[in-house]
């Protein structure tokens, strides 16, 4: 534990990055195989489906671009092979020539359905060791930290 020197502060919260860091790639590298392998999917396919299924209306695709927090071009890619693939639609907004909003079709919410019940599963698998309660009691030591950090230091 920290003494309350600065210096080892400073190395306690170095050490929390790291172990965040190498947790989150780790589950992250198990979740995009999976997806690969018992979907032929890919990881920001599956975020495009999950921000877009919590808008049945539909999403303008800067609004989708803002909730990932990637830029517009990384989605128009992903957008276009999801409506090529049948599973986002794309509607244009009236009055406003140059903005489409997508949503997703019947089979999209489908397909979305099935890997998000598959997802959950495997995020419960590969964090077992884990108890309920400790993670709840993580989850809210986490919620402390900024959404984004450079705002705060």
């Amino acid at each position: 534990m920290s003494s309350g020197n600065p210096q080892d502060s400073s190395r306690e919260r170095l050490r929390l990055w790291l172990r965040l860091l190498s947790t989150t790639r780790g589950v992250e590298a198990q979740l995009r195989e999976r997806l690969r392998t018992e979907f032929g999917s890919t990881l920001p396919r599956f975020h495009v489906l999950a921000a877009l299924s919590r808008h049945p209306d539909g999403l303008k695709m800067n609004e989708v671009s803002q909730q990932l927090k990637v830029s517009n071009g990384n989605v128009t890619g992903v957008v276009s092979r999801l409506v090529r693939d049948g599973l986002v639609e794309r509607f244009a907004i009236e009055g406003d020539r140059r903005a489409i909003r997508i949503a997703l079709s019947d089979a999209g919410q489908d397909q979305f359905t099935s890997m998000a019940t598959a997802h959950k599963e495997w995020v419960n698998n590969l964090l077992s060791h884990i108890s309920a309660d400790t993670a709840h009691h993580m989850s809210e030591l986490l919620a402390h930290l900024p959404n984004d950090p450079g705002e705060h230091g």
